[in-house]
């Protein structure tokens, strides 16, 4: 069933696709977490996930766990053939034809910008899969803060080698702001269901380019303007 719902949101076999995951949402799933990887693996050519971690110990590809990226992702990163990239904070794995050249390596800031995983994707016309999340989910909208230099970045200790701590720049806040893509991106966005969750997939050009328009016009249109310590942050370091 999952194969078929992902080809009728419209996956293709020669797609590059960046997939973000809630398995919650969407479960049961035939074969359960695997199980859906398989399917992804079955209907697109290239599968990439992130599998950020923590930034607090040395980072291992082959080890580190990722932090928060959902159990589909830590899952994903730990398969036979699955490439992992080696950012020490911002890794993302990926399995296909372009796998080598999505975890190519990337300088630590920013950690989705153009030469990134997520700039690769972006570069070779690939699609953004939210499987149960939203478009604060969506890291691709990152790109587009890159690309539109936006004012604010916060930056993080991360251990980049064993002793060796650097500040990385990135543009971090709650990112509850990206959802405004859903009515930003229209009929460029196609939903529907994957399992027992909402679907949503779309063009990474799409995104970038919809996301840098409106931050053109407005660069901080993505910060709360609530209470929000992380948009806060944010809104401060653009002074």
């Amino acid at each position: 069933m999952i194969v078929e719902q992902l080809k009728a949101l419209g996956l293709r076999k020669a797609d590059v696709v960046l997939v973000h995951t809630s398995f919650r949402a969407i479960r049961p799933v035939e074969g359960g977490v695997l199980g859906l990887i398989a399917a992804l693996r079955e209907v697109a050519g290239t599968v990439v996930m992130p599998t950020m971690s923590a930034g607090d110990a040395v980072f291992d590809p082959k080890t580190t766990p990722s932090v928060d990226m959902g159990i589909v992702a830590e899952t994903f990163w730990r398969q036979p053939g699955v490439l992992r990239s080696t950012h020490p904070g911002g890794s993302f794995a990926a399995i296909g034809p372009h796998a080598e050249r999505v975890c190519a390596p990337q300088p630590l800031s920013p950690p989705h910008g153009l030469v990134s995983p997520v700039g690769v994707v972006y570069a070779l016309g690939g699609k953004v899969l939210l499987l149960g999340v939203g478009h604060d989910a969506n890291t691709t909208v990152h790109l587009a803060e890159s690309l539109a230099n936006v004012p604010y970045s916060t930056s993080y200790p991360t251990v980049v080698a064993d002793g060796v701590t650097e500040l990385i720049a990135e543009t971090d806040h709650c990112c509850r702001g990206f959802t405004k893509l859903d009515g930003w991106l229209g009929e460029r966005q196609r939903e529907g269901q994957v399992g027992r969750g909402h679907a949503r997939l779309m063009n990474s050009r799409d995104v970038v380019e919809v996301a840098v328009e409106h931050l053109r016009r407005d660069p901080l249109v993505f910060l709360c303007t609530s209470a929000c310590d992380e948009c806060a942050a944010a809104r401060a370091s653009a002074q």
